[in-house]
Order: structure tokens, then sequence, then C-alpha cells
């Protein structure tokens, strides 16, 4: 009989040495940003014992300190979900064999959840390239995502190589992603960052708030236009949590122009937040080419700012 044992899939095994501006972290959050896998998956395999600080098991919510050795003991792929290819809508500005750069539409999902397995990014991605990294199966390839009416531009790996090496970027804050955003009132500073804990809402649970013992989080913001009843800025993202943004923005009592759930649905005749992802710069992990992209405006939302400039040279106001 020939032996096929060699053909069936292994455990990986990762290695890392935590780096003093990691140090402090909770053991689960500090996997999955190495690891590249969502914080719930990482918490799965911290509390399974599949996870080692210095050779010994830990709690999901253990701080790591500077030198420790955290090893991670990935099982076998079990297969990707039954992800369906679609044709659907979708600019791909840049790919290689590593990796693509997309420039999402507003109305997109970015991955397939409960309830809604196809009309997503992934599944338009899987038509499109082909190959998507295997790191998380439920949402192949996701290296960061953006809220469903947010547009603009995010990376997606097609290896599983490339997928740690850019999650390493994200968890390091080494990667940078630049936001435009609308916000309603006119912000008394030129250049302003937050920094408030994010976590659920304590009532409203389909909502995140800033909650003390949340999650860290920083944004910083640059007015780049003050408009009749508004201000144009850039937001850049030092953490990456959901919503945060809009969380940070409604924090400030400047939310996020036509927000359906932080903000004012439809204010200004907008159909979604005015939020749009337009610039991304990263280093390749493969060549170590520092790498940007950047985005211009979808109509909609170019639009609005026309006719706010309209009104502006008229000198009325409009709220």
């Amino acid at each position: 009989m020939q032996d096929t044992a060699h053909l069936l899939p292994r455990e990986e095994v990762l290695t890392f040495t935590v780096e003093p501006q990691q140090a402090g972290r909770r053991l689960d959050v500090y996997v999955a940003a190495a690891a590249g896998v969502s914080r719930s998956r990482a918490k799965e395999l911290v509390a399974s014992g599949r996870v080692t600080v210095d050779g010994r098991t830990a709690k999901p919510s253990q701080e790591v300190r500077a030198g420790q050795l955290v090893c991670i003991h990935l099982p076998p792929p079990e297969g990707p979900p039954d992800l369906i290819p679609e044709e659907l809508p979708v600019d791909v500005v840049y790919e290689d064999e590593d990796l693509a750069v997309v420039d999402k539409p507003a109305g997109l999902p970015v991955h397939p959840g409960a309830g809604r397995p196809r009309g997503t990014l992934v599944n338009a991605l899987l038509r499109r390239l082909g190959r998507l990294s295997q790191v998380d199966p439920t949402r192949p390839g996701i290296v960061h995502r953006l809220d469903k009416d947010t547009s603009g531009l995010l990376v997606v790996a097609k290896t599983e190589e490339a997928h740690r090496a850019l999650s390493a970027q994200m968890g390091k804050r080494t990667a940078q992603r630049f936001y435009l955003a609308l916000l309603r009132g006119e912000c008394p500073w030129e250049e302003h960052t937050v920094t408030a804990p994010i976590a659920r809402h304590p009532v409203h649970r389909q909502r995140m708030a800033v909650v003390p013992g949340g999650r860290e989080a920083t944004t910083c913001f640059r007015v780049v236009e003050r408009l009749p009843g508004y201000t144009l800025v850039e937001c850049r993202l030092v953490t990456g949590r959901t919503h945060q943004i809009r969380v940070h923005a409604r924090h400030m009592r400047h939310p996020v122009a036509g927000d359906p759930t932080y903000g004012r649905r439809g204010e200004l005749g907008l159909q979604r937040q005015f939020l749009h992802a337009w610039k991304l710069r990263f280093t390749h992990p493969r060549t170590g080419q520092v790498l940007e992209f950047t985005s211009p405006l979808p109509e909609d939302l170019q639009q609005v700012l026309t006719e706010l400039r309209r009104t502006q040279g008229t000198g009325r106001e409009r709220r």
C-alpha cells in the first residue's frame, strides 16, 4: 500500500518574539495580529492550548511581555466553506502573485456572514483572482475590512505568507490607512487625535461606542476643507477597530455626515455615510518595496461637496 501520510495537511507552528511596542497586549489580541486571524479565532486557539508563552499554555486575557516567545500551533485547514465565485463589479487597481489592492464600491459587504453566503467582495474576488489566502477560510484573503457602505481601498492576500506579513504590518502599525470624511459642524482645530477605547454599546448591541475598558483605539484627524456647517477631514487610523472613525467622530460631537447609525440618515441627500478609504500605504511582503495607492472620491460624495461649495459661494448655509 502506498504511503500517503506525507500528503495529509499538517499542523503549522508559528513562532514570534514579543517586541517592546507590543508589550501589554492581551494574548488573544497579540495572536490575532501575529497569525492574521480574527480575534475570536485567536481566543479559540489560546483557550484550546494551541498557544504557548515561553513554553507554557496561558489564558486569552494574559498580557504579553517584551522578549517572550509565543508559539502558535495552527491545526491543518479543514478546507474552505462552500463559497461561490460571482461576477460582481469590483475594481482591482493592483495585482501580483502575492496580493491585490481593490477599490471597493459602497454597498458591497466585504465577506460572507450569517444569512449572507453570496453577494460579497470575497465572492467577487474568488471569480476575479481565483487564489485567495486560506489563513481564515471563513473570510479568505481578507487582511482588513471596510464597512459595507464605506467605499475605497483595501489590500487582500493571495498567499498565506503574504496574509501573515500584511497582518503583522497592521498589528505593528507600519501599514497606513487614510480616509476622507465629512463631519457635521465646524471643527475647532486643524489637527486632532482621539484616543478613546471602543467596545460594544452596552445597550444597543449592534452599535459600537466609547466604553471604559474597551479596546485601545486611536484616530488622527486633519482638516482638509471647511464648508458651511461641515468640515472635510482626513482620518488616519492608528488602530483598526470596528466602526472606529464613525464612533470617534460621534464622540467628538462631529458625527460623519449621513451616518445612519451614529448620525443622521439621509443628511445632505446622502444614501450612506460620507466616508471613503482614499489612501493606502504598506510594504510589499516579498519585495520590501513601499507601495502607495490612492482612490478619488466616488461621484455621490463628490456631488455633496460640489453642492456645499456652491452654497458657500452664494453665502447660504445648508444643514
